[in-house]
Order: C-alpha cells, then structure tokens, then sequence
C-alpha cells in the first residue's frame, strides 16, 4: 500500500504537491468556519464538581486579589505602629476608591476586624478584595486595581506593596509558558535547519524535511482549531504538540532521505530509488508512526480532560507527518532529481552527500557480537544503577512558587505572602449550593459558615484565616486559606482535615445543601488520585498494543519481548536521572531551579507513553534494516552487524535533532519544562548509544537466528517472512534485489 502511494505520488508529482498544499490551505481555512467559545477542560473528582457547578451560573466567581505591605527591612515596630505602613493602606484603600466598582469584600489590616489581616509577628499586613464584576468588566477592573497597587508601591519607596492572587498569579503563569515556549519555538527551528546541514551537506536537502514539517504544522493547527471547539488544547500542550510534531516530522523525512540517498549512491535511478525507499524506509515510517499515534492514544484511559487535547494534537500532527512522508516527500525528491543536493556547503557537502555506513558503529557492534553475554550484563548493570533512585521518587506537583523563578515580581509577593500569611495567595474554594430548589444563602448556612472559624481555630495551623465569602448567583463561594505551600504534603494534610472533618462538621450538618472545595490545592490533589488510579491500565495498554504490533511486523515473538524489555530499562534510567537532579537538587546551580523535594506528578506516565512511542522510530528503523539482511539470507551476527552500520547515520542523525529539540525545554523557566526536557533528553541519549550501540546487538546476538523465528501456532500472521537461503559461494543479495528491484549486476559483501 504504501509503496503504490509513492508509486502515484511520483507518477503524478504535480498532483501530489498541489493536493498537499491544498490540504494544508483548507485546514487553515477551515478555522474561519467555526464560532463561539472554545471547549475547556474539566477538572477530575471533587474540583470538577465544583468546577461544573460554578460554571452553571451566569455570573463568574469573582476573583480573589491580595496584596502584602511590609517594610523592606529586617525587623520594624508592630504594624499598626508603623506610620508609613499605615499611610500605604490608606493610599491603597483610597486609590481603589477612585475606581468606583472595581473591588469588593474589602479587608485590610486597619479594618475592625482585622485580627487575621496582620500576621502573627507582627510586622505585615494583608489586604483582600474580590475584583467585581459584571462579567465584561472584570479584566479592566482588575487592570485598575493592579495599576493602583503599582502606583502605591511607588509612593512608598520604603515599603514592599506587592500583589499575588487567583488572577495576578494565573496570569504570571500564562505569560511564563507564552514566553517560554515562544522561545523555545524560536530557538528549535534554527537548531534543527543547522544540523540538517550538517547531516545533509546540502542546503536543498536540509530545506526539505523542515519544509514538510512547517506544513504539517500549520495543517495540525487549523485542524484543531475546528476541533478546539470539543475538545480542550491550552497554550502548553499546543507549544508540546508543535515541538514533538517538528521533531518526528524532521525524523521521518530524514529516514526517507537517507534511505533515497544510500540507493542513488548505489548507482541506480531516482525511479528506483525512491520506489526502494518506499519499501523499505517508507514501511518503516508508517510502523513508527502507528506506534507512536497508538501508545499516545494510552493517555485517554487516564479519563483527565488536559490528556485529550494532548492526544488529539498528536496523534494529527504524526498523522499528516506519516502521509506527507509518503505522499508529497517522494513527490518533491521526484521533481528535484539529483537536485536535491544543490547549495553544498564549503569542505562538508562532497562528504556528506556521499552515503556511506559507520565504521566506529560496525565496529562496535561487531566487538559486542564476539562477547554479548558481558557486554549485556555490563549495559544492563549501568542502566540499573542509573534507575536506582526512581524507587525513591515521590510524586508531588510544583506549587507556583516552586515551578517559577522567584525573579518573577508576582512569585517573589507570593513568597513572602506565603511566609507572613501560610496559604493565602492560593487558598481553598469551597462552593455550597443549595438543592430541592433551596438556597446557599440562608441563616443556617451564614452559621455554618461561621463555625469554620471555631474549626480553623482547632486545627492546629492547618487551616488559616482570614475566611472571604462571596455570592456567585445561586452559589455561596468560601475561600480558607492552607497551611503548606500549596502542593506538598502539609497543604494535602490541611485538604484532608478540610474535606475530611471542617466541611462535614459544619455545612455538612445543614439541610437542603451540597458542597464540594476546589482549589489549587485540591486541583493537583484530584489530578494525582485519578492519575494514580489509571496508571496500570495506561501501561498495560501501551504494552499490550506495543507487542501486538512488533509481532505483526516483524513476525517474531522474541523481537516485541526483547523491544519492550529495552524500552523498559531505558525509560527506567532517565527516571533515576530524573528523580537523583530534580529531587534531589544535583546540578540545580547549573539548570537553574530550585528543588521541592519531588517530581512532577504527570510527567512520568506523559514520558513513558511519548517516549515508547518515539523511541519505538529508531528501534523499529535499525531492526528492520537488520531483517533486511537476515532474509536476505545473511549470517545472523552479520545481519546485526550489518544493520547497525547501515543504519548509525540516520539514527544517529535523527536522534541528534529530537534531543536539541527536547533540550531547548531545559533553558525554559518553568522547572516542569526543565524536568521534561532532561528526562526526554536523557531517555532519548540512552536509546541512541547503549541500546544501540550494546543491548539490541547483544541481545539478538545471543538469540541468533531464534530471534527471527516464529512459533507455528503464530504462522497465520499477516506479513511475508521467508528467508532466502543462500548458497555457500553466493554473497547474498543486496536489498534491491531482495525487494523485487533489478540491481544491475550490483552486489553486496
């Protein structure tokens, strides 16, 4: 199939081309079609039932804004002593007041009741407001307050009067990933084209793969756009979608490229060349592709909404790579002929533009043949030693002031908010709303509420002051601050006493009511429960899907065994890089971050279904050029020999582009980008070197030709495996030949 689309693809080039533009111009279009508001993601377990219903009113829940005045300096007299502490809160106060309906629920510490507006020593003060609304003015009544605070702050050189809340805090996140990934999708296009060149030698030939990618792309995101309307896909996972899409882009083409390449070199035509290169690397491609489009489709049983958009932009994105691959890429190498090589660079294109197999990779590869029993005891030793420390790791999502620099002003106010008034920049939401057609704002549960000050006075510092309520509609809304930063676990402590005992104790004992708390805190705690719960069934799926899939390919039932198993161990030891820098603090200084004492909660089931995936091309790219030679009727060490030397440019090539790729994330801000970029990075290196370069040539060295047989019950698999067998004086035949190609008298050794 695929090679009778590269066959119409090169008879009718024009047509090709045109139709892949094409495609690529309605996708783009097609977002003009759609209208209305895009879908949003629903938060998991009781956040989510918080989330729904104040969702269901008209009115959007006010935001809770806090500001902290504090002296600059070391020590100072009490608060309510400090004249210029006073004179900042009465400018503050007034300054909203000449923003008539911009606040509401005001509380400073000059308040009456401002025992919980000062902090336990002493020395700051909180003021907490809610930005009023309606809902079309919200955004410019919080630019007036933000500016006031600004020009407070001004006025009063010598105190600190600094912001930090629902809003200010989101919105520091928003512009973090903005820039973070502007930048680093700045940075990974031009990184790419230079090692294209340099792989390539040509800048016609290194134009191609990044021109196929850059369509893709722009088709992906059209696509989306449309399909945004049912189904989620935020800034972050749409800048994931575009990096991991350009670098399995890139890869693709550059299998096919090469492939193109080693055939002309051979001597025979473009023709026949490319028809070669559809069989061969084109199979590939398409078997990768499946792979990774299946492993990522894994994330859906983890039923979290934030995966879907995730899945669906990636599985489009390596869609169209796997179609463009086989479609328009030998379409273009078509028209351009030997072309392709035009704008050789200086003392680099002669050599690179001549395909040649890796002597250092043949040896190597050779050297483990002649001992692969201590070669892969020694590899699987280190690998084992670098995983160790995963069996350590904890789980724990970074709060704000954890993930972001604190160089960021609106972190650095968090910070100290933090630690003059615990849980106040991201406090817990409660929502009480009534059912039977009763309400939330009734005497008994005015009462209710104001018992949780008695539980919050019982709790031990777990739960904190001050409370703020606010009506939303048909909703009570009930903000409490925690004790913790927000994700560790002092706040999950504090969420379960909260959830646990306060709430039931209280509103719990009303009539007529419902309740749910949301929050950050919860937020990350429904998020990792959920998560926790559908782990197994996310991996057992990959895996079963995984071996399935290889078996079919490549008609072996030692081969998906042997795949998995070193997928296991590679994934294993970026998780104990992972965990020994990240949770451990080594190398902090030099990647610049701060540890917390753990490891993103998503990030390792996101790694191990990516990366099963990704890694999956290079491993499916070198066993099929080892099959290659095995049917052809190749000694097995040789067929692995063999292989492995045919195959290092490539795979070298392509893993050297995807790990730029997933570096640039390491120079991000956020430290969630910096724990994906090393993990990927590293998972990515081990695959390219010790897997390859020893595990895989060890392994099937071992196996010998048991590593290609297939058990009789198993016979009626689709696919051909029949070996050639090979006469003691024949050398064999190239891989031309064995794909039904005339060679000309062209033979391999």
């Amino acid at each position: 199939m695929i090679e009778r689309a590269a066959g119409w693809s090169i008879r009718h080039r024009a047509l090709a081309i045109g139709g892949w533009l094409a495609l690529v111009v309605v996708a783009i279009l097609s977002t003009s079609l759609v209208s209305g508001p895009r879908a949003t993601t629903a938060d998991p377990g009781e956040s989510g039932v918080a989330q729904k219903v104040l969702k269901g009113q008209k009115s959007y829940d006010p935001v809770l804004e806090n500001v902290l005045i504090q002296p600059k300096g070391s020590g100072g007299v009490d608060f309510l002593d400090n004249r210029e502490l006073r004179r900042a809160t009465e400018d503050l106060v007034a300054a909203f007041q000449r923003t008539p309906g911009a606040v509401s629920g005001l509380r400073t510490p000059l308040s009456p009741s401002r025992e919980k507006q000062i902090s336990a020593d002493g020395r700051s003060g909180l003021v907490t407001f809610f930005v009023a609304g309606p809902n079309d003015e919200m955004d410019a009544h919080f630019a007036a307050v933000t500016q006031a605070v600004k020009a407070t702050a001004a006025k009063h050189p010598q105190v600190r009067v600094v912001q930090a809340g629902d809003q200010s805090l989101s919105t520091a996140v928003d512009q973090a990933i903005k820039k973070d990934f502007g930048s680093a999708e700045a940075t990974s296009l031009p990184m790419t084209l230079l090692i294209l060149l340099i792989v390539f030698g040509a800048l016609v030939a290194a134009s191609i793969p990044l021109l196929l990618a850059a369509t893709t792309v722009a088709a992906t995101f059209g696509f989306i756009g449309v399909l945004g309307q049912w189904v989620a896909v935020n800034s972050a996972v749409s800048s994931m979608i575009l990096l991991i899409g350009v670098a399995v882009s890139v890869d693709y083409s550059l299998f096919s490229l090469r492939r193109e390449r080693e055939e002309r070199a051979a001597g025979r035509s473009v023709a026949e060349s490319l028809r070669i290169t559809a069989k061969t690397s084109g199979h590939v491609v398409a078997v990768s592709g499946i792979t990774v489009m299946l492993c990522v489709s894994g994330l859906l049983f983890s039923g979290l909404d934030v995966f879907r958009g995730l899945t669906l932009g990636t599985v489009l994105i390596v869609g169209l790579s796997v179609i463009g691959s086989v479609t328009v890429l030998p379409a273009l190498l078509a028209a351009l002929g030997h072309r392709v090589d035009k704008g050789r660079i200086p003392w680099l294109g002669k050599r690179r533009t001549t395909v040649l197999e890796s002597s250092a990779w043949r040896k190597a590869a050779r050297g483990v043949g002649k001992r692969p029993l201590l070669w892969g005891i020694g590899a699987v030793a280190a690998l084992v030693a670098m995983a160790f420390p995963m069996f350590g790791m904890h789980l724990q999502d970074a709060a704000v002031v954890d993930s972001l620099p604190s160089s960021a002003p609106t972190v650095d106010a968090a910070i100290r908010m933090q630690e003059a008034f615990p849980g106040a920049p991201t406090p817990a939401r409660v929502a009480i709303w009534g059912v039977g057609g009763r309400s939330s704002d009734t005497p008994e549960v005015r009462a209710a509420v104001d018992k949780l000050h008695d539980e919050i006075a019982s709790s031990g510092g777990q739960l904190a002051g001050p409370l703020s309520t606010v009506q939303v509609d048909d909703v009570l809304v009930v903000r409490i601050p925690l004790a913790g930063t927000g994700t560790d676990p002092v706040s999950n402590a504090a969420l379960a006493k909260l959830r646990d005992t306060a709430l039931p104790d209280t509103l719990g004992k009303v009539d007529g009511i419902r309740y749910a708390a949301a929050g950050r805190t919860a937020f990350a705690h429904d998020f990792a429960e959920q998560l926790s719960s559908r782990t197994f069934l996310v991996i057992g799926f990959v895996l079963i899907l995984a071996f399935a899939l290889l078996l079919v390919v490549f008609r072996s039932l030692t081969i998906p065994l042997v795949s998995i198993a070193l997928n296991l161990l590679s994934m294993g030891a970026s998780y104990g890089v992972l965990t020994w820098i990240f949770q451990g603090g080594h190398l902090s200084s030099l990647l610049g971050f701060t540890p917390y004492g753990g490891v993103a909660g998503w990030l390792p089931l996101f790694m191990f279904v990516v990366l099963f995936g990704l890694s999956m091309d290079y491993h499916i790219f070198i066993l099929s050029r080892i099959r290659e030679r095995w049917l052809a009727g190749a000694d097995p060490k040789e067929a692995v020999v063999g292989g492995i030397a045919a195959s290092a440019g490539v795979v070298t090539s392509a893993a050297v582009i995807m790990t730029a790729v997933f570096t640039v994330f390491i120079t991000l801000s956020a430290i969630e980008n910096k724990m994906m970029g090393v993990g990927m990075a590293v998972a990515i290196l081990i695959d390219a070197t010790l897997v390859r370069g020893v595990l895989l040539p060890a392994a099937l060295s071992l196996l010998g030709k048991r590593a290609w047989e297939l058990p009789g019950w198993l016979s009626r698999l689709p696919g051909k495996g029949a070996r050639r067998v090979v006469p003691a004086d024949d050398t064999g035949p190239t891989a031309a030949e064995h794909f039904g190609c005339s060679v000309e008298g062209t033979r391999q050794s």
